[in-house]
């Protein structure tokens, strides 16, 4: 266990796994089209020079260089964003995971009730308040020098200072640390009458199976089958009133005994039970339903037994009719329980490696994972899932493993948290789709001009000015509104998609890349090396002003300006990128940038070649949207 939580490779994350197919296949794309440019503008233009520097600029066009600032930059707005709401975010990338997910894995205690648990009752095991069970209960809490859990936090708050007192009569000689395949823990005092006592508690079930004996009224008396079958019966009782029971027990050694182990824990006489009262957090129903509202499963798992997680699950809105138990999961094989992961919520006695197993499964699923814990129990589940989040009062090992940590104690911030997730990957997605499909019309277009003109469409310093001021359009982008109907569900990357949507989408832009070459070569009569110069500068100008434009098309399912409007940053950007480009040519820069001013009668027929370029693309994505859908 304490392997899996301190390793350093995490393994690699939805997140990660999703930026890594995209960028490769952006990357394998530029490879293959690439050298097909080199080819053709050397095989027909016969300057092999030129038609290399040519391709060396094609290759930086389709590079898609800003995808790790516009990663960097959404996500870091992201964190900005949780900050505010008092989440610390530890890793950028699970800010992304955060939309993506789908099935929230969550302990119990401290994280769906409050961080704060009640001592309820101290009673015999007739249910009797008992002042002796209690004083049994708060030695074992108060000597015992491991962690101390909130149960014993409980247990030392409740008692007043004269049991308080009694502790100076006892004198600690051993202990047996708690461990989660034992569920119990033992303390060894001397007593004030100088004998030996084990003092031992902890999970009823755990208890009953090393106890022989009950104590009733000072009188020591056999466990038969009668009085457990009584001892479960209350217990249960108080388990279906939404208490955590704890048994109490003890055995006296010899004297002369000084080490003491687990073989120990045997033959002990139960006095009795701790119930104690762990209430559900106020935003915990609020922040289930609105969870389950924007398309996340939340799965309980958790190491109390299943009447009191059946209670609090019941209270803040989770069906607990089906529970599986850590007694059974540990039959299952990892494919049975791949399959028992998706028709069961609740999971109930688990220990943390059935924690981790059941998150690994649902990985293995398909699955985006989430796990929220605050417990040791908890590290390695945080650890294995896509997105670890803890709270700001868990032990430290559950917070070192965690991606996020929650600083209030409102469980409404995981909302939160989703909803800028998938804006966050919404905005990252806008950039990918823009450079993948205004790459592919590039080059599309760039081999027909090869193959048909007789001279370079574009020079390569006019490729590498269109790709910067294109780049520089995109740095709002972050900052851009995001649809609600891109927010009410789990997003996540589909290399697949991104493909299809460069192909449907990309030669949209050729084919008016084409209408522009058409009417350079004929209406303006730029159709030969002397008129080269016209000619490119008329390409440059619609290239990069529909490559600008494109954002604006492919950022919403609905249809832009009118529907769906981007945010000012990216309508002030597009609105600089494009009179520069419009104006470029005029300039005391064209001579430098092997540009010329365009004929006033150019700028007649751009606005239709812009409006048209809208257009088409708006009835292509509405009809992409029918047969495919949107991300």
């Amino acid at each position: 266990m304490a392997h899996r939580v301190t390793a350093t490779d995490r393994g690699t994350t939805s997140f990660q796994l999703g930026v890594n197919k995209v960028s490769w296949l952006l990357i394998r794309f530029m490879l293959v089209m690439a050298p097909v440019v080199l080819f053709i503008n050397g095989f027909t233009k016969g300057d092999w020079s030129e038609a290399f520097l040519f391709a060396l600029s094609v290759a930086v066009g389709l590079t898609p260089e800003m995808l790790p600032m516009i990663v960097t930059s959404t996500l870091a707005k992201g964190a900005v964003f949780l900050s505010k709401k008092k989440v610390i975010v530890k890793r950028l990338d699970a800010i992304q995971n955060f939309g993506a997910m789908d099935v929230l894995c969550t302990d119990k205690t401290g994280t769906l009730t409050q961080d704060k648990i009640f001592l309820s009752q101290h009673v015999d095991i007739h249910g009797q308040t008992s002042h002796y069970v209690l004083m049994q209960a708060f030695l074992n809490s108060y000597y015992q020098t491991g962690l101390k859990n909130l149960l014993d936090v409980a247990v030392l708050d409740a008692v007043d200072p004269e049991i308080k007192t009694q502790k100076l009569r006892y004198k600690k000689l051993d202990e047996v640390p708690f461990d989660f395949d034992r569920r119990r823990m033992s303390v060894v005092v001397k007593t004030p009458q100088n004998k030996v006592r084990m003092i031992t508690k902890g999970a009823v079930e755990e208890m009953l199976k090393v106890c022989r004996y009950v104590e009733i009224d000072g009188k020591v008396e056999a466990l038969t089958v009668q009085k457990q079958t009584a001892i479960e019966t209350l217990t249960q009782r108080y388990n279906q009133d939404g208490l955590r029971v704890v048994a109490v027990a003890y055995r006296e050694f010899s004297i002369d005994q000084e080490n003491f182990s687990v073989a120990d824990e045997s033959d002990l006489i139960l006095i009795g039970y701790v119930a104690f009262l762990d209430p559900p957090k106020e935003s915990a129903t609020a922040a289930v339903k609105s969870l389950h509202a924007h398309g996340v499963t939340v799965k309980v798992l958790t190491g109390d037994n299943e009447f009191v997680t059946q209670k609090v699950c019941r209270e803040i809105g989770i069906q607990c009719e089906r529970i599986l138990l850590g007694g059974i999961l540990e039959t299952l094989s990892d494919k049975q329980l791949k399959e028992a992961v998706e028709h069961y919520d609740i999971f109930a006695k688990l220990s943390p490696v059935h924690k981790e197993r059941i998150v690994e499964q649902l990985k293995a699923n398909g699955h985006v994972v989430g796990f929220l814990g605050d417990g040791i129990n908890d590290a390695a589940a945080i650890r294995a899932a896509d997105i670890g989040i803890s709270v700001d009062t868990a032990v430290d090992i559950a917070k070192e493993s965690a991606d996020l940590i929650l600083l209030e104690k409102s469980l409404i911030v995981l909302e939160k948290g989703v909803i800028e997730g998938r804006r966050t990957f919404a905005n990252m997605l806008k950039y990918i789709k823009m450079t993948a499909s205004s790459n592919f019309g590039n080059v599309f277009s760039v081999l027909v001009a090869s193959a048909f003109i007789p001279f370079l469409p574009m020079l390569p310093i006019h490729l590498l000015i269109q790709n910067l001021l294109y780049d520089i359009s995109q740095i709002a982008i972050p900052f851009d509104h995001v649809d609600e109907e891109l927010i009410a569900q789990p997003q996540r990357w589909q290399p697949g998609e991104v493909g299809r949507f460069m192909i449907v989408f990309g030669p949209i832009s050729s084919i008016f890349d084409i209408l522009t070459f058409a009417l350079m070569w004929f209406v303006f009569s730029a159709n030969t090396p002397a008129q080269q110069t016209l000619f490119q500068s008329g390409w440059f100008v619609v290239g990069l002003l529909t490559q600008t434009l494109i954002v604006h098309m492919i950022r919403t399912a609905k249809v832009p300006f009118f529907q769906s409007r981007a945010a000012t940053p990216l309508l002030v950007m597009t609105a600089i990128i494009m009179c520069i480009g419009i104006f470029l040519p005029m300039g005391s820069l064209a001579s430098y940038l092997k540009l010329e001013a365009l004929p006033l009668s150019y700028f007649f027929y751009l606005p239709f070649i812009l409006i048209a370029y809208m257009c088409l693309t708006q009835w292509v994505k509405t009809m992409y949207i029918r047969r495919y859908g949107w991300q």
